[in-house]
C-alpha cells in the first residue's frame, strides 16, 4: 500500500522540518515549500492527500492558496495560524479548510488531527475511479438509478429530479462517494455541518431519513444504517 502524502507550506523551515519529522514517523511521505507560489506548483506536481497550510507566507497567503486549490480539488486542507480569532477560524473554514489549528501547537495533537481529517476525507481511489464522472472539476457519483451532481446541486433517481436542500444532498453526495465505507454521525457531523456546529447527532437521523423518503428502492445500492456506529452506502454485488 502507498504512504499517504502531506504537503506542508510554511515559510519557517524549522517548524516544517519538524512536522515532517513526525509526519515521516507516521509513515506518511512529506513535501515542504515555503511559500505560495512553490505551493501551487508541489500541489500539481506531488498530488498530495492532505495539505498542512500556513495562513502568513510571503506574497501569496495561504487564504489566496486555499481559493485557488479549491477551484479544481477538495484534497483535506488544515490551516496553521497564530491568529486565533472567531473572524479568521470562520474566514478559514468558509473558503473550504477542513481544519483549522493555532499556533503554537504540540505536534503529536497535529498528526492525530491530521489523522482525523484523513479518516473523514478518504476515498478509495478504486471507488472515486468507478464513480465519479469523467469530466474535469465535475463532482458527481453514479449508481443503477441514482445520480447525485455535487456541482449543480442535482440528484436525479429513476429517471426523476428530487428536491433536496443542500445539507441532504451533501450528506447523500458524501456517503455515495465512499461506497462501502462506514461513518458515525459524529464524522457525518464533522463534515457536513463543521466542526464547530453546535448540534447533536439525531440531525444526521433527521436528514437520512428524509433522504431515505425521498430515493425510490433500488435493487443495486442502498443507504444502509450500522447499528450502534452510523451509516453506509452499500453497493449491493
Amino acid at each position: 500500500m502507498s504512504k499517504q502524502k502531506i504537503m506542508i507550506v510554511d515559510d519557517d523551515n524549522s517548524i516544517a522540518e519538524l512536522i515532517s519529522l513526525y509526519l515521516i514517523k507516521e509513515c506518511f511521505e512529506t513535501s515542504i515549500v515555503n511559500d505560495g507560489e512553490d505551493a501551487l506548483t508541489c500541489f500539481a506536481e506531488f498530488h498530495p492527500d492532505l495539505i498542512l497550510l500556513d495562513l502568513m507566507l510571503p506574497g501569496m497567503d495561504g487564504y489566496q492558496v486555499c481559493r485557488e486549490i479549491r477551484k479544481t480539488s477538495r484534497v483535506p486542507i488544515i490551516m496553521l495560524s497564530a491568529k486565533g480569532e472567531v473572524f479568521d477560524k470562520v474566514l478559514g473554514l468558509e473558503l473550504g479548510a477542513d481544519d483549522y489549528i493555532i499556533k503554537p501547537f504540540d505536534a503529536k495533537e497535529l498528526v492525530a488531527r491530521v489523522k482525523a481529517v484523513l479518516r473523514r476525507t478518504f476515498v478509495p481511489k478504486e471507488e472515486t475511479a468507478k464513480a465519479t464522472d469523467k469530466r474535469p472539476g465535475e463532482q458527481m457519483v453514479e449508481y443503477p438509478g441514482l445520480t447525485v451532481n455535487l456541482t449543480n446541486y442535482s440528484v436525479i433517481n429513476e429517471g426523476h429530479t428530487v428536491e433536496m436542500p443542500p445539507k441532504e444532498l451533501e450528506l447523500l453526495y458524501f456517503l455515495a462517494a465512499s461506497p462501502g465505507q462506514v461513518f458515525t454521525r459524529e464524522q457525518l457531523l464533522d463534515h457536513i455541518w463543521g466542526y464547530e456546529y453546535i448540534g447533536d447527532t439525531r440531525t444526521v437521523d433527521v436528514h437520512v431519513k428524509r433522504i431515505r423518503e425521498k430515493l425510490q428502492p433500488n435493487t443495486g445500492w442502498a443507504l444502509s444504517t450500522v447499528w450502534g456506529i452510523g451509516y453506509k452506502f452499500e453497493v449491493k454485488r
